[in-house]
């Protein structure tokens, strides 16, 4: 497995590509609202992209058909934005999205609640976003891949929560999908040791009930077996010689 180090000249450029998706996440947030159609808000992400001169990576990723995987409630991940899906008041929403700066990438996801939601899922949207922190506490030279996963596991366990095993996250870099994988659970091995330069897409995806997860008839949409809502929080980091940079936030 080669797991790529990159130059200070690809680490700014990274920096740049995960600012500018940070700013479109925060202008995607303002937008939401009930009875706003997945097509929409997924439209909406693929402006403002192209408004920094950037290009959305997931238009046409392996046949992706969007900007934005917009995912509702017990949708995982990989939602695909429809003129017939409307978000609701009371609904979860998760959005993944990504850009690509001057030939290198940036990957991000949030999930927020449209209107009033319940305690319920305020929590999970909470525990998931925390477990990324938890995680990337571990995210320092010298440490192995395997303590990122166990960190996020451990704490969103201690809740009662499922995490999601079929899915992980990713090495990033010039592609989308660079070595290593990076899961969020305990795999039992430690994996590669941890070096500055590494750059990481680490996602916890995590659900309300069991972590078993079903892919929908579309072959993209991932919705949670048991019909459970799920969260999913992403960002793109920077491994350095102090710990871990966010280079999405």
């Amino acid at each position: 497995m080669a797991v790529s180090i990159k130059s200070e000249r690809e680490i700014e450029l990274m920096r740049e590509a995960g600012k500018l998706l940070a700013k479109t996440h925060l202008e995607l947030e303002k937008e939401l609202h009930p009875g706003m159609t997945t097509k929409a808000v997924d439209r909406i992400g693929e402006e403002i992209i192209r408004s920094y001169g950037c290009i959305p990576s997931f238009l046409n990723y392996n046949g992706f058909p969007a900007s934005v995987c917009v995912s509702i409630n017990d949708e995982v991940v990989h939602g695909i934005p429809s003129d017939k899906k409307r978000l609701k008041e009371g609904d979860i929403v998760s959005l993944d999205t990504g850009l690509i700066y001057k030939g290198y990438q940036s990957d991000a996801a949030r999930t927020y609640g449209i209107g009033e939601i319940s305690k319920e899922a305020a929590k999970l949207i909470e525990v998931t976003r925390q477990s990324f922190f938890e995680g990337i506490k571990n995210a320092k030279p010298g440490n192995h891949l395997n303590d990122i996963g166990k960190a996020i596991q451990k704490y969103c366990e201690s809740f009662g929560y499922g995490v999601v095993r079929d899915l992980v996250g990713h090495g990033i870099g010039r592609d989308m999908h660079e070595d290593p994988e990076i899961p969020n659970f305990n795999t039992g091995r430690r994996g590669i040791r941890l070096r500055a330069g590494m750059t990481f897409a680490i996602e916890p995806m995590i659900n309300m009930g069991r972590y078993d997860v079903e892919w929908t008839e579309d072959d993209w949409t991932v919705v949670t077996a048991d019909g459970s809502l799920s969260a999913h929080y992403e960002n793109t980091i920077l491994i350095t010689a102090d710990g871990p940079e966010i280079l999405s936030l």
